[in-house]
């Protein structure tokens, strides 16, 4: 019979996490999923309750400037951490495991450490990560930012349009944070004290399910480019008395950009590349449009994603070739408006072999696969952190109030993780 080398009761873990994401779950409840705000009431409330769990074994609880928070196991080397994160803010009506999975799995490794009386090699910090989701404000992975000190001291000027109107240095202010410290790119670690990042995370897609996995390795992160303000202008005109060759047609020229698009992403496809194209909201003029006025003006927004650098700055060139072609034909204009975007980010090849050592040592079936969607792990990959990320099995996709995690494959998760902890010294990363 398999006897695992890492050894932790399991049981108690599983249950610790499952206590946890139910009352993470039942505190921000928003019919018919959970919402958590950036900088908002559900976002803090979780932050809460992660904090409570961890004083019951006696973890060193710590914030940055930005928020972000900190709980540490003491490890044999002080002062060197092997981070686990994730955030703990979702869309509006998620799902409960999208970034809260990773957070309380680290937290429920912890405990279950703590109780079997084992040192990590370094110091193992859960580290909470705040507004990873772009949904709140204009731009992704604001807690990884912050606390790796790298944010855009503008981005602490944009609002949270979603409600309040205030700015996210307002928001830090009013939670007692110091974004004036944020501004000059302070930060609670130094990058040369990270060890490692490890994120746990719900698959986006039912990938592992329709394998018959538990969990699986990432290999990368997609990047992306996206511009989610194109302007569209045309003429409002009459839809019975102008012909055809008078119109310029903003709905025209916006519906041949989506499909040229797509045409391109289709050869891409065709030719053994990777890329993604997604036009998520396209939309005239409520105040204007009408059934019988040709439309004059449109709104669409892209978001284009591809592990490939060079994939990404192929289909930017498409864009614009494509722009300029149907502005030609249809007399129609474009503006692009703000571009924002990230790299591509490759894992950590040693890490990667850890969480297979780990998965061989517990037993469990995996296998690598990339990650379409983008990660905080990107953000720490880029500034030369060593970094990694787990997937577990995730039924119904993410970013919907119908996320399925079953908790045995958290725990399954875990032990992989911990093995990876347990054997961080020997690795020359």
């Amino acid at each position: 019979m398999h006897s695992p080398s890492f050894a932790i009761d399991s049981g108690a873990a599983v249950n610790f996490a499952r206590d946890l994401l139910d009352a993470i779950a039942a505190g921000t409840r928003d019919l018919p999923g959970v919402t958590r705000v950036a900088y908002g009431e559900g976002e803090v409330l979780a932050f809460r309750l992660v904090s409570e769990a961890a004083s019951r074994f006696g973890a060193e609880t710590r914030f940055d400037a930005a928020g972000n928070m900190f709980v540490t196991l003491p490890g044999r080397v002080r002062g060197k951490h092997i981070l686990i994160g994730s955030h703990m803010d979702s869309v509006p009506h998620g799902g409960n495991f999208d970034g809260a999975a990773g957070v309380v799995l680290g937290v429920a490794l912890q405990s279950a450490m703590a109780a079997a009386g084992l040192v990590p090699p370094f110091d193992l910090t859960v580290v909470a990560l705040r507004a990873e989701e772009s949904c709140w404000f204009p731009h992704s992975y604001i807690g990884s930012k912050t606390a790796l000190g790298v944010l855009s001291p503008a981005v602490l000027d944009d609002v949270r349009r979603s409600d309040s109107g205030l700015t996210l240095a307002e928001h830090m202010q009013a939670l007692g944070f110091a974004p004036d410290a944020v501004r000059r790119g302070e930060t609670l670690l130094n990058i040369s004290d990270i060890v490692a990042y490890i994120e746990p995370h719900i698959e986006q897609i039912s990938g592992l399910l329709n394998a018959g996995l538990a969990v699986g390795v990432v290999t990368g992160i997609r990047g992306s480019f996206r511009y989610r303000n194109i302007q569209c202008r045309g003429d409002y005109a009459h839809s019975g008395a102008t012909p055809r060759p008078e119109r310029r047609d903003a709905a025209l020229a916006g519906a041949r950009l989506v499909c040229a698009m797509d045409d391109y992403w289709q050869g891409v496809l065709r030719d053994g590349g990777d890329l993604t194209v997604t036009f998520g909201q396209v939309s005239t003029n409520p105040d204007r449009h009408s059934f019988s006025a040709v439309a004059g003006e449109m709104e669409l927004c892209l978001d284009v994603r591809s592990q490939d650098l060079a994939a990404l700055e192929g289909a930017e060139q498409a864009l614009k070739a494509a722009i300029a072609a149907i502005e030609r034909e249809t007399g129609a204009t474009f503006d692009l408006g703000a571009r924002s975007g990230s790299a591509p980010a490759v894992m950590s090849a040693p890490l990667m072999r850890l969480l297979h050592e780990g998965c061989a040592d517990g037993g469990i079936a995996t296998q690598d696969m990339a990650s379409g969607a983008g990660h905080d792990a990107a953000m720490f990959a880029g500034a030369g952190v060593p970094t990694a990320m787990l997937f577990m099995r995730n039924e119904n996709g993410s970013h919907n109030p119908d996320e399925t995690m079953d908790i045995e494959d958290l725990g399954r998760a875990l032990h992989v993780v911990g093995f990876a902890v347990m054997h961080m010294d020997r690795l020359q990363i």
